[in-house]
């Protein structure tokens, strides 16, 4: 609850994501698998699946925020990683390639390839801006299995902002990113789609 209140009040969002793609950007079916996964490890019932997996999807209207801008960076392992079936990855893809010409939202990839010195778990920095009743300071969510961590303090924060600065230059520029997203879908996850065309 306190995330989706962040995620709420902030101007500006910058998300590393290195295992999967950030569940504001999640497709329908790629989050479902997701917590599907979660349940496995912690058993819930197929409703509370369906009631988490529809709260993500509501918390995704923020993308038509005009005030909220977010940057995004994902590891290419993002774009590897099975969640779900070939259609679900090739169709969360498609949607990752479409978002990512938001005016709001710039999306780069971070190859493999990439000589970067930033390693550990996904983060998000939340930033609140001047006209913020509370006037809150930046606030740093990192991501466990099941939960998140909250870091509020200064250096902290400032150290996750030159974190994120550093993997945004590691990684492929915002139209480089796009195109390399559908060539994935295409050469990693189309086989369902193929079968379907033939």
């Amino acid at each position: 609850q306190q995330f989706i209140g962040f995620e709420h009040e902030a101007t500006t969002m910058a998300i590393w994501h290195v295992d999967v793609v950030t569940g504001l950007l999640q497709t329908e079916d790629y989050a479902r698998a997701i917590i599907k996964g979660y349940s496995r490890v912690e058993p819930m019932a197929p409703r509370m699946v369906e009631r988490m997996v529809q709260v993500r999807m509501r918390r995704q209207q923020i993308l038509n925020r005009e005030d909220l801008q977010l940057s995004v960076v994902l590891d290419e392992s993002v774009l590897r990683r099975r969640i779900g079936s070939d259609a679900v990855m090739y169709d969360q893809f498609q949607r990752l390639a479409a978002e990512s010409e938001r005016p709001n939202l710039t999306l780069r990839i971070l190859p493999l390839g990439a000589t970067h010195t930033v390693f550990g778990e996904s983060f998000v920095v939340f930033g609140f801006g001047a006209d913020s009743e509370q006037m809150l300071q930046d606030i740093v969510s990192t991501e466990q299995l099941l939960s998140s961590h909250t870091l509020e303090g200064e250096r902290e924060t400032y150290l996750h902002r030159i974190a994120f600065q550093m993997l945004s230059e590691a990684a492929y520029d915002p139209v480089r990113s796009r195109e390399f997203i559908l060539e994935m879908a295409e050469s990693c996850w189309s086989g369902s789609q193929r079968r379907v065309s033939a």
